[in-house]
């Protein structure tokens, strides 16, 4: 392995200008709202250059990319789609342009998650031209997350291209570290149904919005009461949006709706948590105040409609699983400092590999998931290129 590790770090360096050069390039090109289209394109044609066995979108209009047809099967999973600009006014350069200042792009993406499209690509391609994938099918599979985690892998495994895998890497950032689980999640709505009026005669009317005001103050005042573990952490509760139905500003309103983020640890179910957030409906409401869980049924740009409820339980491997012991074998094999595996504090597409499917899932990916979302996503470009190390010589210390 020692002169096959050299040859893939020197393929590496060798690419080294053309893998970030890939990356600016697909980060120049927006993929908000899902729509991945032309940055599914381009990473394509790299897919083509590098000689994939295949290349093709898929239904929902994910890209994928597979080299070989072995009977083990890794999916290498890159979300490339991401959140929107914001207030543009708050970018201190182009965010599709983005910068590069002492090695680190910032741009839309560079973080969440595109940086980790080139090293994946680059690195399935070397490892295939160095035997290091003998025996293996390997996909990359550049999907759409943002716009609903967990949804483009259910698809790729139930409908196309209906392949379930014995392992997959999950390239959100992790600061080169080896990611092993994060919390599940459930999100929620509480529906407030009340009665119209003039706002001058207001007692003629019911307001839904005041209904709402001890679900939300309860929820607030929730979290010491939720569940704990010492792998994932403590469970989380947030009201993260809320609607108003109302004639007018000067009317009472006669419907309001919050909606609710509820991040869920091991040791709880859903059932549980629903009990938590009923209880806190006041008696008095219980016939016009109405819990419901949250159903994903959008088309993707495609046109593509995949039906799914918006829960997804916790996961984590054990630290001796074999593919975390293959994960920190290659962290130690290309040099990187010693570290434990850890987790994501935010979701990922692990929450159907993993927390559904129980498919044997790591994260492993450059940039630190803190810039995700924000102004400053951004991802060191030394890192980027050193994870294509990490991904070129995975599948073969898989045990």
């Amino acid at each position: 392995m020692t002169d096959k590790l050299k040859d893939v770090q020197s393929r590496v360096q060798a690419a080294r200008e053309d893998i970030m050069k890939f990356l600016r390039e697909i980060c120049a090109i927006p993929s908000m709202d899902s729509k991945i289209g032309p940055v599914g394109g381009r990473i394509a044609a790299e897919m083509n250059k590098l000689g994939f066995d295949e290349v093709r979108f898929d239904k929902m209009g994910n890209i994928l990319g597979r080299i070989g047809s072995g009977k083990c099967v890794i999916v290498y999973d890159s979300h490339v789609d991401t959140v929107g600009i914001g207030d543009p006014s708050e970018w201190r350069w182009d965010p599709f342009k983005g910068k590069i200042e002492d090695g680190i792009l910032y741009a839309r993406g560079a973080c969440d998650e595109k940086g980790s499209t080139p090293g994946m690509i680059y690195g399935l391609a070397m490892a295939r031209d160095l035997r290091l994938l003998d025996g293996w099918t390997a996909y990359y599979f550049g999907n759409m997350e943002e716009w609903c985690d967990g949804i483009a892998p259910n698809s790729f495994v139930e409908v196309d291209p209906k392949v379930k895998p014995d392992f997959v890497v999950i390239g959100e950032p992790t600061k080169l570290q080896v990611y092993r689980g994060h919390k599940g999640r459930l999100e929620m709505k509480v529906t407030s149904k009340g009665k119209s009026a003039h706002a001058a005669s207001n007692h003629l009317g019911d307001n839904a919005i005041y209904k709402l005001l001890p679900v939300i103050a309860g929820i607030r005042d929730l979290e010491p009461q939720l569940g704990d573990h010492p792998f994932l952490g403590h469970g989380k509760i947030t009201v993260s949006d809320m609607l108003v139905q109302t004639p007018s500003i000067n009317a009472v309103p006669d419907e309001a709706v919050i909606f609710i983020d509820r991040r869920m640890t091991f040791g709880e179910t859903k059932e549980q948590v629903r009990a938590q957030v009923e209880a806190l409906i006041p008696e008095e409401y219980k016939d016009t105040v109405k819990l419901e869980e949250l159903f994903y049924k959008q088309p993707s740009y495609t046109g593509f409609v995949f039906p799914v409820d918006k829960y997804f339980p916790a996961w984590a491997l054990e630290e001796d699983h074999p593919l975390v012991l293959a994960g920190q074998l290659a962290r130690e094999q290309i040099g990187l400092p010693q570290a434990p595996s850890g987790k994501w504090n935010f979701s990922t597409n692990g929450i159907y590999w993993a927390g559904k499917a129980g498919i044997p899932s790591i994260g492993f990916g450059p940039g630190d998931e803190e810039t995700a979302h924000t102004v400053l996503d951004s991802v060191s470009l030394e890192d980027m290129v050193k994870a294509t190390e990490f991904y070129a010589i995975l599948p073969s210390l898989i045990k």
